[in-house]
């Protein structure tokens, strides 16, 4: 073969082989947003059937676990293998607040360090050229006597709008669109999007079980469209790489 042919080849490979532009959308978060053991069934995070509505291009890489806090997940070394395999053009999806807020938990952060934390992960992924969005804390299955559901991350979950603003971060209020979606279904069809089982129900909880934090299947999905629905709102590249119909 000729150094000509050689060249002409090469360059025709170049275009034909162009590699599919993939990204990686690293979710980071609580129990409300994880992957969950098979014991815990039918308790699903929202994270779980987010992975579906993409197209080949996209990864979902979900880093979100039970109890942690912005602190406790930096601390455990859960947030260093994130940014260490993460590449430019990849998204980070931060929504923590849940255990952060409960000073009676030991994930407990307080306000001051929990704005500093969130700052830190937008800093560490602009630094390898990613794409932060930061998410409120879904909210609590909370009604009051009348039948109008409750806040129940009020101040957190301000903090998490405050530093959006202030870095000029991408901002998906679920703690509101949650809100929004379990005061349309009311105080007892609303029930079918957590973990309420009778005793008997299922083999994994045998008394029973009465969770108004944590989803089941229908709610995880409920609050994955949600968030798919955000991703569109505010134009996110990303959102061109949706796949599946959803709302909005």
């Amino acid at each position: 073969m000729t150094l000509k042919l050689f060249t002409i080849l090469c360059t025709m490979m170049a275009f034909t082989w162009s590699p599919k532009e993939n990204i990686t959308v690293w979710l980071i978060g609580d129990s409300t947003m994880s992957v969950k053991e098979t014991k815990a069934y039918p308790e699903t995070g929202w994270g779980m059937p987010f992975v579906f509505f993409w197209d080949s291009t996209v990864t979902v890489d979900n880093r979100a676990m039970n109890g942690r806090s912005t602190r406790t997940f930096i601390e455990e070394k859960r947030w260093d293998p994130v940014v260490k395999n993460m590449q430019v053009g990849d998204y980070v999806f931060i929504q923590f607040g849940h255990n952060d807020e409960v000073p009676s938990k030991k994930s407990y952060v307080p306000e001051k360090d929990f704005r500093t934390n969130l700052i830190k992960y937008i800093t560490d992924t602009r630094s390898k050229k990613g794409n932060p969005v930061l998410i409120t804390p879904v909210a609590r299955r909370k009604f009051d006597s009348t039948g109008h559901i409750q806040e129940t991350h009020a101040v957190y979950a301000q903090i998490v709008r405050d530093v959006a603003r202030e870095n000029n971060v991408p901002l998906i209020d679920l703690s509101e669109k949650s809100k929004i979606l379990y005061q349309q279904l009311g105080p007892e069809a609303s029930k079918l999007l957590f973990n309420y089982l009778v005793a008997g129900e299922h083999p994994n909880y045998p008394e029973g079980k009465q969770d108004d934090t944590h989803f089941s299947e229908l709610g995880a999905r409920k609050i994955a469209e949600l968030v798919l629905a955000e991703i569109r709102s505010l134009k996110l590249d990303l959102a061109d790489k949706i796949i599946s119909k959803t709302p909005g």
